[in-house]
């Protein structure tokens, strides 16, 4: 399957944390999943899978979900 890949705009934030970008995109319903699929391994920042639910993304970190990619871009 081939990865969809978006971006997300920090607009003069320093970072977003993964909870709020995953819902933000509508990825997710509540930052309750967002926990789940991290502690199940389901969510990768930049090639790493990441436990955190509160992560700080900054420009230029990638997010995989799936079939979703996220960059996060200024």
């Amino acid at each position: 399957m081939k990865i969809q890949e978006a971006q997300f705009a920090l607009e003069g934030k320093e970072y977003i944390e993964l909870k709020n970008l995953m819902k933000l995109a509508s990825l997710v319903n509540s930052g309750g999943e967002v926990k789940m699929y991290c502690q199940n391994g389901e969510i990768s920042v930049n090639g790493e899978v990441e436990t955190r639910r509160g992560k700080k993304l900054r420009a230029g970190d990638k997010v995989l979900f799936g079939i979703k990619q996220i960059e996060i871009i200024e």
